[in-house]
């Protein structure tokens, strides 16, 4: 399934139906006042937090959604009938904002939350409710109220308690398939993945934790280079950042370099994320160079006060170490 995190869509709820102003015309009743019955109310759009949903695609393709309005009211005290709400569900993790002002106006963080993201009129009152010992035959009504129209903006972000981040071909796709249930594509060129993939990483005694990999962040990312930019939004709700890293023979590339790159973007685009806690760890010490540098590399980054792991998803070598250090992280009481 093609993997939209981002969106627009408009949203029109239902009018509200008028009310009458009738009076009652009946054989044997002498004294007939006013029976005019009140509109119904129009529908409301609501937005519906469903977490069987992973992606914004169907939202992408059917961008208009409209409720009906409400039946006028009629004579014989008859009110109109309401017209239903139009439902529409989107993932958990969804954040809504209003299209034109760029103002926050929802975070769907919980399965099941709903908003009214465009609210039904009122139908209005007929004249029945008007009748007073003054006026006994009113022929005032109201009409319905307009039903709210907005255009929405809705953003995707993961609900993930760690984030997996790192350069291109570090390992992140083949570490997350390794503890988890969840299969990237995995090759030996860069921007592999292309999309965000969450992962249940299962621990003994029961304990589990969601691991998000966000693909493409390179130096630039969050300017929009490579495509860390259009995925930076997904570790913003993480407690914790998995940061790995290789020994690159690519030039002017090595450890801390990679370390303080994607730091600097994360400070980039969000000064708040940037202070979040991180592991780091060393990948691929299933290879020669790797392993005999790692040593070096464990000591320079001692130096900054920074733990450096080490770990190999091919051989699972330092993996459960590192996954309990995440567990601690992520559910420090427990």
């Amino acid at each position: 399934m093609q993997f939209i995190d981002e969106c627009v869509i408009d949203v029109h709820a239902g009018n509200g139906g008028d009310g009458k102003a009738t009076f009652r015309r009946e054989p044997f009743v002498p004294r007939g006042g006013p029976s005019g019955g009140d509109g119904g109310d129009g529908g409301s759009v609501i937005l519906v937090a469903d977490d069987q949903l992973s992606t914004l695609l169907d939202l992408r393709y059917q961008r208009y959604y409209k409720a009906g309005s409400g039946a006028p009211g009629a004579g014989r005290d008859k009110y109109g009938a309401g017209a239903p709400d139009v439902v529409v569900r989107v993932p958990v993790g969804t954040v809504v904002y209003d299209a034109s002002s760029g103002e926050l106006v929802a975070d769907m963080a919980t399965t099941g939350e709903r908003f009214v993201a465009a609210q039904g009129g009122k139908g209005g009152r007929g004249n029945i409710h008007f009748a007073t010992s003054t006026n006994q035959s009113p022929s005032k009504a109201e009409p319905g109220t307009p039903g709210e129209e907005r255009q929405l903006r809705l953003e995707l972000k993961l609900l993930a308690d760690a984030g997996l981040l790192g350069y291109p071909n570090v390992g992140k796709s083949t570490f997350i398939a390794a503890v988890s249930r969840a299969r990237p594509k995995i090759a030996d060129y860069p921007f592999t993945t292309l999309t965000p993939n969450l992962g249940v990483v299962g621990l003994s005694g029961s304990r589990s934790f969601v691991l998000a990999d966000i693909p493409g962040l390179i130096e630039g990312a969050s300017e929009g280079h490579g495509l860390g930019h259009r995925f930076l939004r997904h570790v913003e709700r993480t407690r914790v950042l998995v940061h790995l890293m290789e020994v690159s023979a690519e030039p002017g590339r090595d450890p801390l370099h990679d370390y303080d790159v994607i730091n600097k973007e994360l400070a980039s685009y969000s000064p708040e994320m940037a202070k979040r806690p991180q592991i780091v760890a060393l990948s691929k010490m299933d290879i020669t160079e790797t392993r005999e540098a790692y040593e070096e590399w464990r000591e320079r980054f001692a130096a900054r006060g920074i733990t450096l792991h080490a770990v190999s998803a091919a051989t699972g070598v330092g993996v459960r170490e590192l996954l309990e250090e995440v567990w601690k992280a992520v559910r420090p009481t427990v």
